[in-house]
């Protein structure tokens, strides 16, 4: 079955995209192998999960684990909790690879062994996020044998006490040591432990412990337990602020009266307290996107007001023990980006981050994209410029052997029935025009020998 023959305008059409889409290929394939290269380049588009080391169970890190799960979640990032026994266990566990992200207190980095300097320059920080005073819970009971009001406000009344200091990844116990020292409190004048905090807590409200430590932030669910239990109490620093000019990574802060409980009175009175500041740690080889989402979260989670902050407050960078990412600087200076607010963040993301490399590859093939339009037309005009080599030819043996004109004519006629079927765009047919003119010519010649 024969198929039907395209009407001329439409081959015409045809035939100038072929011949368009043909000279601008150069144009194209550099356009996508830069497109590419900067894609392979930039890499875009991060991983689909993050570890996060957070913290024992029911501690605060524990809570805040969950809350930057479900607030990456809604990006579509799975982040994997990692659960340990603190702060320098968080530390170790980046230093090693195995973790992405994790909480991290102030003055921790102070435990290192020599040698660890290189290693730390592969970690970077998010952020300060919160307050993190040390808890020092005591039994009243124990108390009353040394002060009899039954109120501790001094690391030296400790002295003779059953004292648990927290596990030895949770950074407590090395803090708690170097507060003995400073008030000489020696270890043969008081018994430690590091247990974990829910098995010391049960301990301490068993009787078989006089007092506990913790660092941790109010929010997680043990310090709110312990700060409502009747015959617990919490341990006034009444120094916070000489400890704080003492150790450089240490703050003075104050539990309110009444913060836990404002009909009970819970304090009864302002407690004083010293604090680290707990921050978000990051290895620097985390993808970009992903330390941006962590900063994101940071400030949803940690920009409210809290029992020892005020509102937008964290995340901030004061006082940075390691160089301030640039996504978090950027997150702290600017909050969310405007794509991201109205479009998926993949997407947004994959905008962001290729929107300075597209235009640089655009600056370079500007020029190069001048070269389209003399191929295209060297293209068409070859479709007719070809003809005149058999043209000259059939001269040339006219002159050599004017007695083979029959037989060239024959020829000529055979070019031009060829020539005729020549498609060229309308605002080249000057040139088709030409070559039937100079074909005419030819003929002249031909049929007068």
């Amino acid at each position: 079955m024969k198929l039907p023959q395209l009407p001329k305008s439409v081959r015409y059409v045809l035939l100038s995209l072929r011949d368009l889409l043909a000279s601008a290929s150069p144009f194209v394939i550099a356009a996508a192998g830069l497109v590419w290269l900067a894609y392979w380049w930039l890499d875009p588009m991060p991983p689909k999960t993050i570890t996060l080391a957070t913290g024992p169970a029911q501690s605060a890190y524990a809570e805040f684990g969950q809350r930057y799960a479900k607030a990456l979640q809604a990006s579509g990032i799975e982040v994997i909790l990692l659960p340990t026994d603190g702060s320098s266990a968080n530390l170790e566990l980046l230093r090693s690879g195995q973790a992405d992200a994790g909480f991290v207190q102030g003055g921790t980095a102070s435990t290192q062994a020599p040698g660890e300097d290189a290693e730390e320059e592969s970690l970077l920080t998010l952020g300060n996020l919160f307050v993190e005073p040390i808890w020092l819970f005591y039994r009243s009971a124990s108390a009353q044998a040394i002060s009899p009001s039954g109120q501790l406000n001094s690391i030296t009344q400790l002295a003779h006490m059953r004292v648990n200091v927290g596990a030895s990844g949770s950074g407590v116990p090395t803090l708690m040591q170097t507060l003995l020292d400073m008030n000489r409190v020696g270890p043969k004048s008081i018994t430690l432990s590091q247990l974990d905090q829910t098995p010391a807590t049960v301990k301490l409200l068993q009787g078989q412990l006089d007092a506990v430590v913790f660092a941790s932030a109010p929010e997680a669910p043990i310090v709110q337990m312990l700060l409502q239990t009747p015959g617990i109490r919490l341990m006034d620093f009444h120094q916070n602020e000489a400890y704080a000019r003492r150790l450089p990574f240490v703050t003075p802060a104050t539990l309110p009266n009444g913060i836990v409980d404002l009909a009970r009175k819970l304090p009864t009175q302002d407690v004083h307290l010293i604090a680290t500041t707990t921050s978000m740690l990051a290895r620097e080889d985390v993808h970009p996107a992903l330390r941006q989402l962590m900063s994101q979260a940071a400030m949803q989670i940690h920009g409210q007001a809290g029992w020892f902050n005020r509102a937008r407050e964290f995340p901030n960078a004061g006082n940075a023990e390691y160089p301030l990412a640039p996504e978090a600087e950027r997150t702290m200076r600017t909050g969310v980006p405007s794509l991201q607010r109205y479009i998926p963040f993949t997407l947004a993301n994959l905008i962001e981050r290729m929107w300075l490399a597209l235009g640089l590859i655009i600056a370079v093939l500007l020029p190069l994209g001048k070269i389209a339009p003399p191929l295209y037309a060297f293209r068409v005009r070859s479709r007719v410029f070809r003809w005149y080599g058999q043209l000259r030819e059939i001269e040339e043996r006219l002159e050599e052997s004017p007695a083979s004109a029959s037989e060239l004519l024959s020829e000529l006629n055979a070019l031009e029935s060829k020539v005729e079927k020549i498609i060229v765009p309308l605002s080249y047919t000057d040139e088709l025009y030409t070559l039937r003119n100079h074909i005419g010519l030819v003929r002249e010649r031909l049929l007068k020998a």
